[in-house]
């Protein structure tokens, strides 16, 4: 009868016979495991990536001399001045230095929050920042959609220029404009609602409050329209042209490639855009309301910028104008964290 052995077996009976011990497979290695092979390979991987980074920077050494004087300048006239902030915490006088002031604490911030003008200003700037982020955004991406759909390129390009111009024109020649069209006295808009019948006197727009903020929003829009449309022009022209030859033979009209194939094709840069406003909605600036308010509409036209140059700068309070600011940044810090958190929540993409 024939028996069968098996190879591990075999093995241990030929050590028996021989008089060698069974010894674990670690004491024949001398006591020790063997260490991987790659077990020092992520600090070479790192010698490696930083040589690697220093020689791609001399390579391109005349790119990096070349960007040197704009950071520079950034650095300057960005993150030089955060050293006035100190001012906020102090009761500032231009005489002396800024570290031989009277240090105040939190008292600056404590008055601004007290204050009931404040949070009337902070309305006003938030109302009118998300009525023109929201039309600011939408109204330049339809605009983009129907020139990008346009098959005449001598028209195509005299609306593209004819949009363009607006952004050029000083906010106080638009002032000037707007005022005029709503005048009572010959206004265009008094005269064309008078005409048509909706009206039967002229109607002193630039007196309510409450038509202020869709007067800056439209006129802002106006301005502002066409240069918004050039970044979404520009990535609509990056589009893969083959999407829309298979869209057409799948039976796609133009509707449906604006919408599955163009819209989709800019999401990107919409969000970076749309998130960086979002960081602006509490500076916006001052020169549309400056120009286009006045007494009447003062509870509705003020807004932070203006509530800094005013109770700040103009009364000589340089440090209450500067807690004003540090208000408006961190606040746009904040924003732009929380919407790109939101953002890369819902479509696991961030762009910080």
């Amino acid at each position: 009868m024939i028996r069968t052995v098996k190879r591990g077996q075999a093995t241990r009976m030929e050590k028996e016979r021989v008089g060698v011990p069974d010894l674990p497979e670690q004491k024949r290695l001398g006591g020790a495991q063997m260490k991987p092979l790659t077990e020092n390979a992520p600090k070479a991987g790192a010698v490696n990536q930083s040589s690697r980074f220093w020689t791609k920077a001399f390579q391109q050494r005349y790119l990096y001399m070349m960007s040197l004087p704009f950071v520079i300048w950034i650095f300057i006239f960005s993150y030089v001045p955060v050293w006035g902030w100190l001012t906020a915490f102090q009761n500032y006088k231009p005489k002396d230095s800024i570290l031989n002031q009277k240090w105040v604490g939190l008292e600056n911030f404590i008055e601004l929050f007290q204050d009931e003008r404040f949070y009337i200003v902070l309305r006003n700037t938030l109302a009118m920042s998300t009525m023109g982020l929201i039309v600011g955004f939408t109204i330049p991406v339809v605009f983009a959609l129907l020139l990008n759909e346009m098959r005449g390129q001598l028209f195509k390009r005299s609306v593209q220029t004819i949009s363009y111009l607006p952004h050029f024109v000083s906010w106080v020649v638009v002032a000037g404009l707007v005022s005029k069209m709503l005048s009572t006295d010959g206004g265009a808009v008094n005269q064309l609602l008078m005409w048509l019948g909706v009206i039967d006197a002229p109607v002193q727009f630039m007196a309510k409050g409450e038509l202020f903020w869709g007067i800056v929003t439209l006129s802002d829009l106006w301005k502002e329209m066409g240069w918004n449309s050039i970044i979404f022009l520009a990535a609509m022209a990056g589009i893969d042209p083959e999407l829309y030859e298979a869209s057409t033979v799948d039976g796609a009209g133009r509707f449906r490639k604006m919408w599955h194939i163009t819209l989709p094709g800019i999401r990107t840069t919409f969000m970076v855009l749309f998130i960086l406003s979002i960081g602006h909605l509490v500076s916006i600036g001052f020169e549309k309301q400056f120009l286009l308010g006045n007494p009447l509409v003062s509870d509705y036209s003020e807004v932070l910028d203006l509530y800094a140059l005013k109770y700040g700068i103009q009364m000589s309070r340089y440090s209450y104008g500067t807690a004003i600011g540090i208000f408006n940044s961190v606040v746009s810090i904040l924003l732009v964290f929380i919407a790109n958190g939101i953002y890369k929540r819902v479509t696991k993409e961030s762009i910080i």
